[in-house]
């Protein structure tokens, strides 16, 4: 078992079969992108790059955005051209766009003309068309909604890393290619769209149990390469896999980004292949020049886009402006004022509003049903530690199934705080968003044990537990880590526990090696989202963050602050 969840850091790494080799990368003046070309565009052009990323459903955002986009464009029009591409995760997050499944965020980004966007690993969460979450039927396409989307988009959905698990070829997805070269302003852009080597852990698995990822870089540079032989003056990539850097100012200065999927794929392709890459996942900002290729992420949630400036000359770039994330408002009591750019005033968009707000009316009348729940205090989230808010989600989840002997949930599943006052459905779903169904983990003691450690040890989101406690200790550079049951009995490591979890989390490396028959799934039950809703209608009352979390007394105890290191 040990070696087993030390192998799920590798899986996160390197997933997948081996793809063809890539040939060796030629010395810098025999790159493609630094020869002249026979049909030069213009012999100057502006090419703007407008990179967004994680909108996770946020239409409210798209009229502003558009707003933007109009500048940029009419900025433009006299010596250049926009390209405006997303680096995935588009649709999963509100319930105004889970309610139709992503159409509606679709139907914006068609409005809003974009060229190209990479699959992210929350574009699969949906599953089959309709509302289960994973296929019930030998019939039902485990990417139904994802290919359903991919038909009615206008532009590029892109996939270049995605493999069929059992041929080790790039999948056969109708509608979606790896690639695609088009023209902007007399430029000839080579877009190549790649998601996180993460994705098969960090979505449903049952929805990608049949796919591997293929290495980003190597795919890249592959395709770039054919772009550019194809006639590419720039190469572009969308890639959901991020990085961060706390520093924005300086584009040059890397010094406060750490070593981010998407910065380490940028150094390992050659330099003068690729221009710009345009990422995302990480929900943190980037606008840095990385081995010579611009790189840009925005945050998440429709809060601001990313710009790359790229002047060509003859068919050759020779210049290229990195701009920080721009922000889409300046917040003012709730209100979004998004004053000037280009030198205009941003005025949102009445066409764009006009086809989201259907999907936003709807689900407004929803979001304001009452749960019968009021919170004394604010209710806070953590992503690497314990927290008030997942501590009562999993207590929840505990209470709807009392017959196992814990519960247990990813704190990467828990996106919003909740704020004081009466609880409402809308508040609910923001927090815990994804449409999740049960699932029950048969294990041992010891097994539990070794997981929590697994996780403690890693920086990824925490563990929360309910109806059991944890208490880590390094016994000399292994850790060591010890459960108790509500009543304070420590659990044996040959006990038999039937854990409550996520259908998500009980797919993911972490429960590998059990029996087939340990890990039950209930994928045409009821979403645990749902179920809890339910449950607070029916007891109502009054919650504090007391009641869940004492710091004084912590469901997990650590020797130090995670990622845990026994020396």
């Amino acid at each position: 078992m040990r070696s087993l969840l030390q192998g799920c850091v590798l899986l996160l790494l390197a997933c997948g079969p081996t793809v063809a080799p890539v040939p060796p990368t030629p010395p810098l003046d025999e790159v493609p992108s630094l020869r002249g070309r026979e049909q030069a565009p213009p012999h100057r052009v502006v090419l703007s790059v407008i990179g967004t990323n994680d909108l996770h459903g946020h239409l409210e955002t798209l009229p502003t955005l558009a707003g933007y986009l109009a500048n940029v464009r009419a900025a433009r029009a006299q010596d250049g051209g926009v390209l405006l591409v997303d680096g995935g995760d588009m649709w999963q997050g509100t319930l105004a766009s889970n309610m139709a499944e992503g159409a509606p965020v679709v139907a914006a980004y068609n409005v809003l003309r974009y060229d190209a966007a990479a699959i992210g690993n929350h574009e699969f969460d949906y599953g089959p068309v309709g509302p289960a979450a994973t296929p019930q039927a030998p019939s039902d396409d485990p990417r139904g909604a994802l290919l359903a989307r991919v038909r009615e988009a206008t532009f590029s959905v892109l996939g270049a890393n995605y493999l069929d698990a059992t041929t080790g070829e790039p999948v056969s997805w109708p509608g979606v290619r790896r690639s695609v070269l088009l023209e902007r302003a007399g430029v000839r852009v080579g877009i190549v769209g790649v998601g996180t080597i993460e994705t098969p852990s960090t979505t449903i698995a049952a929805n990608v149990r049949d796919v591997r990822m293929a290495p980003l870089a190597p795919t890249i540079e592959t395709l770039a390469r054919r772009l550019r032989a194809d006639g590419a003056h720039v190469v572009v990539v969308v890639a959901h896999a991020g990085a961060e850097c706390r520093a924005l100012d300086d584009p040059d200065d890397l010094s406060s980004c750490d070593r981010g999927e998407v910065l380490a794929v940028a150094q390992a392709l050659p330099v003068g292949l690729v221009d710009v890459i345009v990422g995302g996942h990480t929900h943190k900002a980037v606008a840095h020049r990385v081995h010579g290729i611009a790189v840009i992420e925005s945050w998440a949630l429709g809060r601001a886009f990313g710009r790359v400036d790229l002047t060509l000359e003859n068919g050759q770039v020779v210049d290229q402006r990195i701009f920080p994330p721009r922000d889409l408002c300046t917040a003012t009591e709730g209100t979004c004022v998004p004053g000037e750019y280009e030198g205009e005033a941003v005025v949102p968009s009445a066409e764009v509003a006009a086809v989201v707000e259907p999907a936003l009316a709807a689900a407004e009348a929803r979001r304001r049903e009452p749960l019968g729940v009021t919170l004394a205090e604010p209710l806070r989230r953590a992503y690497r530690d314990e927290s008030a808010l997942g501590n009562w989600l999993a207590d929840l989840m505990h209470e709807i199934r009392p017959e196992a002997d814990a519960a247990l949930l990813n704190a990467g599943g828990v996106r919003a705080d909740l704020d004081a006052g009466p609880l409402t459905y809308g508040q609910l779903y923001e927090a815990f968003p994804f449409d999740n169904r049960f699932a029950t983990v048969e294990l041992s003691g010891a097994q539990l044990a070794r997981i929590v450690a697994f996780n403690l040890q890693h920086s990824s989101g925490t563990l929360i537990l309910a109806g059991l406690t944890a208490r880590a200790r390094c016994r000399g550079d292994e850790l060591v880590v010890e459960l108790r049951d509500r009543h304070g009995r420590r659990v044996t490591d040959g006990q038999r526990l039937k854990v409550v979890t996520s259908d998500y989390l009980a797919t993911t490396p972490l429960f590998e090696g059990l029996p087939s028959d340990a890990v039950q799934l209930d994928g045409s039950g009821t979403p645990i989202r749902e179920a809890i809703a339910a449950r607070l209608r029916e007891r109502g009352g009054i919650v504090r963050p007391s009641d869940v979390f004492d710091p004084e007394r912590p469901r997990l105890r650590l020797p130090m602050p995670r990622p845990v290191r026994c020396e």
